[in-house]
């Protein structure tokens, strides 16, 4: 199993970004797909999940401001981030579950990415 997260960069506060994460070593067309991200000096955090029908949830949060999607023709799942704060600077990851499912607790994921980098400042 390989995620390879991407899109990362700096952006000021109201800007937008669109996070990929390119998987590869599993069925992902069946996978459920979860980003997390970890601010300096804090622990980890669960953002959001998108099952393999599509439904996706959020943290809190995140509602209304990111977006979740997945192309499995390209084994690729998103993460569009509007609106973006100063608070979300943080690096973001993507992650799997063995078990295909979402779960919000971090230390069941199986599978982690390597990261990208989110700085939201002006």
């Amino acid at each position: 199993v390989q995620l390879v997260e991407s899109g990362g960069g700096l952006v000021q506060p109201g800007g937008s970004l669109r996070l990929s994460c390119a998987a590869s070593g599993f069925t992902f067309s069946s996978s459920a797909m979860s980003w997390a991200r970890q601010a300096p000096g804090k622990g980890l955090e669960w953002v959001s999940g998108i099952y393999s029908d599509g439904s996706t949830y959020y943290a809190d949060s995140m509602k209304g401001r990111f977006t979740i999607s997945r192309d499995n023709a390209k084994n690729t799942v998103y993460l569009q981030m509007n609106s973006l704060k100063p608070e979300d600077t943080a690096v973001y990851y993507c992650a799997m579950r063995q078990s295909d499912t979402i779960t919000t607790n971090l230390g069941e994921y199986d599978y982690w990415g390597q990261g990208t980098q989110v700085t939201v400042s002006s």
